[in-house]
């Protein structure tokens, strides 16, 4: 569907100009974040909006989240504010965690998902909230991906998906999280000051989140598969997501388990993603390093499952990380990627 000559932008003053000109066009702009690349447009612009839609393929169920440069944006975007968002807020932004809220008309529901909430966040890494401010309106961005495949961590990743089907990309260097945000909502039993409630993990942890308050729950679509036809206030939870061209297995165990299984169960077109050299010590199988800990996994991720893509391979044994702290957010990307495919030798 080409119809653009995409332009790679550097992340100077003048090239956000350019970006921000382009987005007051009702275009699309590949845009760096600290979490993943996104494709920016006016969130208010249905035209606009509609055209990131496009780009990726995307479901038109699955909500956007809006980006913001200052707290107070929100006013436009949210109709209420909860103390406790605004304590989460000062906590946590700029930094990858959105907020979903009751949303104001202002937002229309092709940005929503056609829902009556929509997710807030505010970036911090600096072109993108350069972007926001220079555009002068509230930014609508989902990972600058094909929908389903891997997000994008580097400004090379986005061109690869959307040459031809946005005008312009901006290069603002590697992200550093390497995972979405934390997306996040609010319950209220009545009882004490409300409770956090995980509807995507990232960066941003449970242990974090209860420092706000100590009541601090997750979604059960965090973990398992939703239901076919329900309704989700969060992307990334409805749909396979996160996936390369290959099968993806997760393999659950200690790293001698999982070298056995790669043994018994490999063959040609066999690409293993690990933790370190040794997870398949003495094995003639490819592979490809994520990262000792959860936070190096992360940041790592994305960019292993598209050089898995790269080699050409049939099919990805992983190992399967931790569910702690950041852990859980590698997790959750890994089993939508895997189609919840996981085995315990």
């Amino acid at each position: 569907m080409a119809k653009y000559q995409t332009v790679m932008l550097d992340g100077s003053e003048l090239s956000v100009k350019k970006a921000a000109a382009f987005i007051r066009a009702g275009e699309v702009v590949g845009m760096p974040t600290e979490t993943v690349y996104g494709l920016a447009a006016d969130a208010f612009n249905e035209n606009a909006v509609s055209k990131i839609f496009a780009a990726k393929e995307r479901p038109a169920d699955n909500p956007l989240i809006v980006h913001i440069s200052d707290l107070s944006m929100i006013t436009g975007i949210a109709a209420e504010l909860p103390q406790i968002a605004v304590t989460c807020a000062k906590r946590f932004w700029p930094g990858p965690l959105t907020m979903v809220l009751p949303k104001t008309p202002n937002v229309p529901l092709i940005t929503s998902g056609g829902l009556n909430t929509v997710g807030v966040r505010m970036p911090s890494h600096p072109v993108a909230r350069a972007l926001i401010d220079a555009a002068g309106v509230p930014l609508a961005a989902p990972s600058a991906n094909l929908s389903g495949s891997p997000s994008p961590t580097c400004a090379a990743h986005v061109l690869k998906d959307m040459n031809g089907r946005i005008p312009a990309i901006i290069d603002g260097g590697e992200c550093d999280a390497g995972v979405e945000s934390t997306v996040i909502c609010f319950e209220d039993d009545g009882v004490g000051d409300g409770a956090i409630k995980i509807l995507r993990p990232g960066r941003i942890t449970a242990q974090m989140l209860s420092e706000v308050t100590p009541d601090v729950r997750i979604d059960k679509g965090v973990l398992h598969a939703v239901e076919n036809g329900a309704k989700v206030a969060s992307p990334g939870m409805k749909y396979k997501h996160y996936a390369p061209k290959a099968k993806v297995t997760l393999v659950e165990g200690s790293a001698r388990q999982f070298a056995i299984y790669v043994y018994k169960h490999a063959q040609p077109g066999t690409v293993c993603l690990v933790f370190r050299d040794t997870d398949i010590e003495g094995l003639d199988v490819p592979y490809i390093v994520i990262g000792d800990t959860p936070e190096e996994q992360a940041h790592r991720l994305f960019a292993a499952l598209r050089e898995a893509d790269e080699t050409g391979a049939a099919e990805v044994f992983a190992r399967c990380p931790t569910t702690e702290g950041v852990g859980l957010a590698v997790y959750n990307r890994m089993i939508r990627a895997a189609a919840f495919r996981v085995v315990k030798p």
